[in-house]
């Protein structure tokens, strides 16, 4: 009976080590991995572009200040020249030189600064576009967490439920069995014991020969038979 008894609790641990394999290879695990991965690429290509925006708009800011310079200071030539300080006509001449001067360079300017605009202009609408790639994949990993997180509840559930199971059924069986069971699971891949059927080990599923399965057949109850081939526990 402790031998019967043992093969349900080995039947048991491999149901439990599969739901162990599962709860590691979930697809949904693997949907919210690629989920990442997409939202990860998005917000690294956005990095590159906003940091290329920020440079042009520090180009901006500094042509708009250079502008705002350039028109304060033609503003204040022409307000000097319409004012009786105006000054001697070689003033008059020298302000006047000087507020051309700066017209023209507050136009070269504004070249730049719509340069800078129609630069800024495709790359905004590209960020726009990865904002709203980034928000639909943000959106989308996570339904996919949520799908993961319930997938991993439901084996979870089940794997507690089997291990309640196990655990009753294990406690009957004798420690000095249950020791030899546990050693051989660990070194023969989650299997222990198995049964002879037709005079092959299922486990190792290699026939014995004749005269090793009447043996084991004929053994007394109380002692342990191992397989040949594989080592394990076999239960005729």
């Amino acid at each position: 009976m402790a031998l019967d008894q043992l093969l349900q609790v080995q039947d048991l641990d491999i149901e439990l080590d599969r739901v162990a394999y599962r709860l590691r290879h979930l697809p949904e695990r693997e949907a919210v991995r690629a989920a990442e991965e997409s939202l990860s690429s998005v917000k690294a290509t956005t990095a590159k572009f906003a940091e290329e925006r920020s440079v042009l708009l520090a180009e901006q800011e500094s042509l708009e200040r250079q502008i705002d310079a350039a028109s304060s200071r033609i503003g204040a030539i022409e307000a000097r020249l319409a004012s009786p300080a105006a000054g001697s006509y070689r003033d008059q001449q020298a302000m006047g030189s000087e507020a051309e001067s700066l017209a023209r360079r507050r136009s070269e300017l504004e070249d730049d600064e719509l340069e800078v605009m129609e630069r800024l202009e495709p790359l905004e609408q590209t960020m726009t576009s990865l904002d709203a790639q980034a928000a639909a994949i943000e959106a989308n990993l996570n339904q996919r967490r949520a799908e993961l997180k319930l997938a991993e509840e439901q084996l979870g559930k089940q794997r507690d439920e089997v291990a309640a199971r196990r655990d009753e059924l294990a406690v009957d069986v004798p420690p000095e069995l249950a020791a030899t069971y546990y050693r051989l699971k660990a070194k023969l891949g989650g299997v222990g014991v198995a049964r002879l059927v037709d005079g092959m080990c299922s486990g190792c599923h290699l026939k014995l020969p004749a005269s090793e399965r009447d043996r084991i057949l004929h053994s007394p109850e109380d002692q342990l038979s191992f397989c040949e081939q594989c080592g394990r526990i076999l239960v005729p």
